[in-house]
């Protein structure tokens, strides 16, 4: 266990003892998914929930201790969009993160930034918020306004493609492969380096099979739920249903 985990997990109890203290929710920064599987591992009592604004988010909060009404989460939604829409640049999540990270906030008080089009919702903490929606006036060489807004129905209730896939077995590496259309060898660099989680938990070994209902995220490629198997082919394979987004 490195240093920084050690402190990571210390400051994670620290949170949670000083939500039981006082009875009273208390809230995490923006947690990347990696931080997200060592607050999970430490088994905490009650488990800490982690909310990213949207359902599937990546970053998210974790919050400790039980839902209080007089203390939601301390995180706002911000639609970034140019101030014309003719003459902008097609963005990239690169191009925003860039310009937000040159005003010199904090990486952790930002949670997912999610592009459509030439526009993005942007999750942050209330703390950062105002100071955002002020200075941001600028992505690349686009001129942008940044102010408040709801989440869209279209993250709180995303649409995913159902697929069905024949694979050899229920195996997250086959899984995972037929969904990216990857090589098997590519498949496995992804547990490798990390960048696999299912259920919000870091997922190292590929040969893992995979139940009905479980989440599985990607990094850099995205997520999808696996739905199960539908039947076996001829040839000894599976038909297998998976909701992608």
């Amino acid at each position: 266990m490195t240093d920084d985990e050690k402190l990571l997990k210390k400051r994670f109890r620290e949170l949670h003892d000083r939500a039981d203290r006082r009875s009273i929710p208390v809230y995490s920064d923006f947690l990347t998914m990696a931080e997200q599987d060592t607050l999970l591992s430490l088994g905490l009592c009650p488990s800490p929930v982690l909310d990213g604004g949207y359902p599937g988010a990546e970053r998210a909060l974790a919050r400790f201790g039980m839902e209080d009404g007089r203390f939601p989460p301390p995180a706002a939604c911000l639609l970034i969009s140019p101030r014309s829409a003719r003459f902008a640049e097609k963005l990239t999540h690169r191009d925003f993160l860039g310009a937000l990270m040159s005003l010199g906030v904090r990486r952790e008080t930002l949670g997912d930034i999610v592009v459509t089009d030439k526009s993005a919702y942007l999750f942050c903490l209330e703390t950062v918020a105002d100071f955002l929606c002020t200075e941001l006036r600028e992505v690349r060489k686009t001129p942008v306004r940044c102010e408040r807004t709801a989440v869209p129905d279209s993250l709180l209730t995303p649409e995913p493609e159902e697929r069905e896939l024949v694979v050899a077995s229920k195996r997250a590496d086959a899984l995972i492969a037929a969904v990216y259309k990857l090589s098997r060898s590519e498949a496995q660099a992804l547990f490798t380096r990390g960048l696999v989680f299912m259920n919000a938990r870091l997922l190292e070994n590929g040969s893992r099979d995979l139940q009905d209902g479980d989440i599985v995220s990607v990094r850099g490629c995205g997520r999808f739920v696996f739905g199960g198997m539908l039947r076996e082919t001829k040839k000894g394979k599976i038909r297998a249903r998976v909701m992608v987004y």
